[in-house]
């Protein structure tokens, strides 16, 4: 199933983290996000004209990570932002990751 029509999962921590082969079922989905050494979370940076454009992707990404009960670590530098996502409770990767960045590339 395509992971913009799924919905986040709320997560406390009562299933295991995503392994290495979750994982790798996950990222063909999402390419242009990349997974940290330990697989304990995923990135990706954009870029852009200037800090408006900057600021305004981030109001979207954060409308997109409200709606989804899913927030990414953000980190802006101007006119490029990277965002991490990492499912904190399970303190690596969970399905809702992966569901966040395809809906974030549709941006």
């Amino acid at each position: 199933m395509d992971l913009t029509q799924k919905k986040c999962v709320a997560c406390e921590g009562e299933i295991p983290p995503l392994g290495k082969e979750g994982a790798a079922e996950y990222l063909p989905q999402v390419p242009a996000w990349k997974p940290n050494a330990d697989l304990s979370a995923i990135s990706r940076e954009f870029s852009f004209d200037d800090f408006k454009g900057s600021m305004a992707f981030i109001n979207k990404v954060a409308d997109l990570a409200e709606r989804e009960g899913h927030h990414p670590d953000i980190c802006i530098f101007y006119n490029r932002v990277k965002l991490e996502l990492s499912t904190h409770a399970l303190g690596g990767l969970s399905e809702s990751d992966f569901i966040l960045a395809a809906k974030i590339d549709r941006l």
